[in-house]
């Protein structure tokens, strides 16, 4: 008789399909060193704990495709992809969450034995390229498969740490940065080729990652004292928490906020948006400019604008706050008191009483837009 487990084979292969998308591997610096001199079962706790941190910080629209020893290969489909900045905070982000782990573990620690010790010799590498591939669902995994994998892979064997030095930093190839809108954001990175006999010259641009870690532990967040605030309104998006932040850096997204005709961004770097850019918004004939005081991807960016009053000019501080609130995302909208003479004080209070309503409906408009630009079957919620 025939086994029916057999006949419908062993493994049930579920989907099948070519797709085209980013591809993305983060493996940890240095893992092999550290095992092959550190006790093995410190090591492998150490390296469970970094893993942990790398699935947690590889978020939508990525996709885990499978965990490779010390390493994380996950990919991003084309139908459902962010703005070319907000991909590369995303990396920088996952840097500093895994920096951070590091630097916790190496406080925390009291054990003496060599892989506790060694915990700081570790560090993260990544890499990023475009091209298709086949995807397909074997049991419960999803595998990735394709030319354009096997390069990936192969590029995690490189020369960039022996040519130039650098052992923590982002690889990214041209299909990479032409595909992902990362041509200007990208020009003062440094350029890097690898050769290979199968596939010929390669050819990418490499982002040092230790400026980044450096800008991180030096950042302050500023506070806006609770009897400071006149406004403070909320709503909850069916969306990403990185699909959220990537539409309030967007003008036209931040439009419907402000109910303005239009916004445009001044003082880029680079091409990116950070502090001391400033959003300028159009009301007809009115012009405000709101000057980024504050830019932490994924969490706030804190504004100062000329308050809507009469007399000299006062100045008040406003953000938009990011939280994850079970599977949906929660923005939360405040705004200070500006400054100035005392009579200020009460005439902004009346004002932000009037402009509250206001400001829902433009957390509405905001809501409803980034809801509907998700494409269709795509995961709407962070994992």
């Amino acid at each position: 008789m025939t086994d029916p487990t057999r006949s419908r084979g062993i493994v049930e292969r579920r989907m099948k399909t070519l797709s085209s998308g980013l591809l993305l591997i983060a493996d940890i610096t240095g893992y092999t060193a550290f095992l092959r001199e550190s006790e093995l079962e410190h090591a492998q706790g150490t390296l469970t704990a970094l893993l942990e941190v790398l699935i947690g910080g590889t978020r939508p629209p990525l996709t885990i495709s499978k965990l490779e020893g010390d390493a994380v290969f996950s990919y991003g489909l084309e139908d459902f992809r962010l703005g070319g900045q907000t991909f590369i905070e995303m990396i920088e982000s996952l840097y500093v969450a895994f920096r951070r782990a590091i630097e916790t573990m190496v406080l925390n620690t009291l054990c003496t034995c060599n892989a506790c010790a060694n915990i700081a010799s570790l560090d993260l590498k990544f890499f990023v390229h475009h091209g298709e591939f086949l995807v397909h669902d074997v049991g419960q995994y999803r595998e990735v498969v394709g030319s354009d994998v096997t390069l990936i892979h192969r590029l995690t064997k490189n020369t960039v740490t022996t040519t130039t030095g650098i052992v923590a930093y982002v690889l990214y190839t041209e299909a990479a940065i032409e595909a992902a809108g990362l041509t200007t954001l990208v020009a003062t990175w440094m350029t890097h080729t690898e050769t290979y006999e199968d596939v010929g010259t390669v050819h990418c641009r490499v982002q040092d990652l230790r400026p980044v870690w450096a800008a991180a532990t030096n950042q302050e967040a500023l506070v806006l004292a609770k009897d400071e605030i006149l406004l403070d309104v909320w709503i909850e998006i069916d969306a990403p928490r990185e699909v959220v932040w990537d539409r309030l850096a967007d003008p036209a997204y931040r439009a419907l906020l402000f109910g303005s005709d239009r916004q445009e961004i001044e003082g880029s770097v680079d091409g990116r948006t950070n502090a001391d850019s400033a959003f300028v918004c159009y009301h007809g004939d009115k012009v405000v400019r709101h000057v980024i005081v504050e830019w932490l991807p994924f969490q706030r960016v804190v504004l100062r604008e000329r308050a809507p009053l009469p007399g000299p000019p006062a100045h008040a501080l406003q953000s938009f706050e990011i939280q994850e609130v079970e599977s949906r995302t929660r923005l939360r909208r405040v705004a200070g008191r500006p400054t100035g003479p005392g009579p200020y004080r009460l005439i902004a209070r009346m004002f932000y009483r009037a402009y509250r309503a206001e400001a829902i409906r433009g957390l509405e408009r905001f809501r409803d837009e980034v809801e509907g630009s998700l494409p269709q079957g795509s995961e709407r919620s962070s994992p």
